[in-house]
């Protein structure tokens, strides 16, 4: 099928009887009409210009078998959604890990870590990597999935934590997972140090609340995880203020927010 396809779009591209220029970007012609450059790189559809090879790459392959320019993808910022999945599910863990108001069980967060922690965090990401930028995908995606892992862990269909006798063991092995995570969000210090201080110290901020609650795990220390949760807190806040400052604008609200740029040292690329 492809290769008639392909057949019958080169036989109405070499059927027009109209050439044109190529120097030509746009024009204006009846609709319908197929124009071809003298030398057939070019094709005009309706008053744009597209190299044939590309149309025939693109379309080549489909069930349409008509001529149509490709489609052009618009996307909203993504970072703020992700964010805002961020900042809700770390903040509610974080209450429960500073065990506020005596709360200690977090069985409350598995919702929050599959779906809006979890699932929307990694669409995101995924939406980031979309709008080319490498960052927020790695970034979203990663801790999207962490929240998942997360929910996974608690979750008893799972069979993880029912899978440990020994609670010492259980204990060591959540620290080396959290450990990871510390690991990981301080690489993603390092390539933010250029950024804005606001950006920067959430990613400060995150690192050292998994550094704490490692040390909660690894140490058997209660005063670390506690000490954790009130830096996620803080942590949660500032990922708010970031999705708040992503999409706040003067068309939409009173009050908006500026990003400061850090210092830059050194020679600049």
């Amino acid at each position: 099928m492809q290769s008639t396809m392909s057949d019958d779009l080169e036989k109405q591209m070499t059927s027009s009887n109209e050439h044109l220029e190529h120097g030509v970007d746009r024009l204006d012609h009846p609709v319908g009409k197929i124009l071809t450059s003298d030398d057939g790189a070019y094709v005009w559809l309706g008053n744009q210009k597209f190299l044939k090879h590309e149309l025939l790459s693109a379309f080549g392959g489909t069930l349409n078998p008509g001529l149509s320019a490709p489609s052009v993808h618009k996307f909203a910022n993504p970072a703020p959604l992700g964010l805002s999945a961020f900042a809700l599910t770390t903040f509610v863990l974080s209450l429960i890990n500073a065990q506020a108001m005596g709360v200690k069980h977090d069985n409350i967060v598995v919702g929050l870590a599959f779906f809006y922690g979890g699932l929307v965090q990694l669409l995101a990401g995924m939406w980031e990597m979309a709008v080319e930028n490498t960052f927020g995908a790695l970034a979203l995606s990663s801790y999207g999935a962490f929240w998942m892992s997360f929910g996974a862990i608690f979750t008893p269909w799972f069979n993880i934590l029912t899978s440990y006798t020994d609670e010492t063991e259980l204990e060591n092995a959540l620290g080396f997972y959290l450990l990871g995570w510390t690991l990981f969000t301080f690489m993603l210090c390092l390539v933010t140090s250029k950024s804005t201080y606001a950006f920067f110290a959430l990613f400060v901020f995150l690192f050292v609340t998994f550094l704490l609650l490692s040390l909660g795990k690894l140490a058997k220390s209660t005063g670390c995880t506690r000490a954790g949760g009130v830096l996620g807190v803080i942590t949660a806040f500032i990922a708010w203020y970031n999705a708040y400052a992503g999409v706040a604008n003067p068309q939409n609200a009173y009050l908006t927010v500026k990003g400061f740029d850090l210092p830059k040292f050194g020679k600049q690329y």
